[in-house]
């Protein structure tokens, strides 16, 4: 693909994003939003996406009653700056968050001031507003609450770090601290947080059915440490005990799932409320893993996983499900990413985003509704955890570069989705663009310099083999 492509390309998204489509269709109300997030939870975990042992019927029936998305792609491949991006409606170039970035004694590092996210819009717009399961994005002191950014109500973990333990000493309810007696945060305990988690979402979505609401379920499971009180079906699987585990906790997430959409029906509010569910980044394990072996989470033959950016690491499991506006049983291959979700809340809402705000993203409703997805010049990544990658996608044309030292790869997915030909000594042309791309995509943040993987000392690398060959 030329410049001159990558500008007609680019102007097409332009047309798409300035014609709201509830405009087109005056007199549609306005909906109820939920927005599941599941924290690590991959396209081949659940059954609609071809897993054989792990059983997940309510988000196949999901699947079947909405579409489901085989090119949905994450903020990034990690947690924070995968859902800040969700939450900012901006790619990894310019999105305040690029990195997981701890904080002690507690949290990770927050959202800027005046950040715009799709909460504040939608509580501006009239909505009320919850964030129930995971925040991660700055704690209750911080620019970055939950309860500053534009959510009426705050219940679970903040940090992400606290996250890790499924039987923690405490939850936040807003920003009040509550104790879990019989707990102690280092295994199985008395009190499952997800119990907690999953019963405040059913009762918080009972208190506002009577008007506009935005919801956003931050899901941890099933992200590790894989613990969970039952693993029930599992139990007398000639599987490994975190095989059991994890299996259970996709089945509990499943479950859950179920009770949700179980009480939009019971509630008479289905038909008013859109429903996304989707993953926070691409396969969480190695094929070679003890999960990743079992439970074949790369059999859709992408490469790459968590913390990579290659198309396994940042394509994500995605169903959207809104009866009689979504088409039922539609599975879509057409490609669209996480900040793409405010300025599509924003249309949901029949709301304007401030004249000063440029998201990255597009609007999806004419999309989700059944019509083409809108057109744009690139999808842009970055990360910046042990050393700086950064990845572009143009069309069918992928290239990523594994540290600013590195060479531009560059693969045609249409011929080779698992992106095992690097073209880039056949087409350098095409090489040359995607560095202006990446280039003109970021924007520069003294947080997130561009930097090389640091030189490892010789004793690093004797330790390095040690856990490679154990395993680790």
């Amino acid at each position: 693909m030329n410049r001159r492509n990558f500008l007609k390309v680019a102007a097409a998204g332009v047309a798409a994003s300035v014609c709201p489509s509830w405009l087109r269709a005056a007199g549609t109300s306005r909906p109820n939003i939920i927005f599941v997030l599941s924290d690590d939870l991959a396209q081949g975990d659940l059954g609609c996406y071809g897993q054989k042992l792990i059983k997940t019927p309510n988000l196949d029936r999901m699947a079947a009653e909405g579409t489901r998305y085989l090119q949905a792609f994450c903020g990034t491949s990690v947690c924070a700056p995968s859902r800040s991006s969700l939450m900012t409606g901006l790619h990894s170039g310019h999105c305040p968050i690029r990195a997981n970035r701890e904080i002690q004694p507690e949290g990770q590092m927050p959202l800027p001031a005046g950040t715009l996210t799709a909460a504040r819009v939608l509580k501006d717009a009239g909505y009320a507003t919850a964030c129930i399961g995971k925040w991660g994005m700055g704690m209750f002191d911080t620019t970055g609450s939950p309860l500053k950014v534009g959510f009426d109500h705050f219940f679970g973990y903040n940090c992400q770090r606290h996250a890790h333990s499924y039987f923690p000493t405490y939850l936040y309810r807003d920003d009040q601290r509550f104790e879990l007696p019989g707990n102690d945060g280092q295994g199985v305990g008395k009190i499952y947080a997800q119990n907690l988690i999953a019963n405040e979402v059913l009762d918080w979505v009972r208190k506002n059915k009577d008007r506009p609401f935005f919801l956003f379920h931050s899901v941890t499971l099933p992200h590790g440490r894989f613990e969970i009180d039952d693993v029930g079906q599992y139990a007398t699987m000639d599987w490994t005990p975190v095989q059991k585990n994890y299996a259970a906790m996709v089945s509990r997430l499943d479950s859950d799932m179920g009770r949700l959409l179980g009480l939009l029906k019971e509630l008479r509010i289905d038909e008013k409320t859109i429903v996304f569910f989707a993953g926070d980044n691409g396969s969480s394990f190695a094929p070679n893993s003890e999960l990743g072996r079992l439970f074949e989470q790369a059999s859709n033959g992408l490469r790459g996983y968590k913390r990579a950016l290659y198309e396994g690491a940042l394509r994500q499991a995605a169903i959207v499900r809104w009866p009689g506006q979504i088409p039922a049983g539609r599975v879509s291959d057409e490609p669209w990413a996480f900040w793409d979700f405010l300025p599509t809340a924003a249309e949901l809402a029949q709301t304007k985003l401030p004249a000063d705000f440029r998201p990255d993203g597009l609007s999806l409703v004419s999309f989700l509704q059944g019509g083409p997805a809108p057109k744009r010049e690139y999808f842009y990544w970055e990360l910046h955890e042990q050393q700086s990658l950064q990845a572009l996608r143009c069309g069918d044309w992928k290239a990523v570069r594994n540290g600013p030292s590195a060479p531009i790869e560059l693969y045609d997915l249409k011929a080779d989705r698992g992106e095992t030909r690097d073209l880039a000594g056949q087409k350098p042309e095409l090489v040359t663009q995607a560095e202006a791309l990446m280039k003109a995509a970021r924007k520069e943040d003294p947080n997130w310099p561009l930097r090389d993987r640091p030189a490892r000392k010789p004793a690093q690398n004797q330790q390095k083999k040690k856990n490679a060959n154990a395993g680790v």
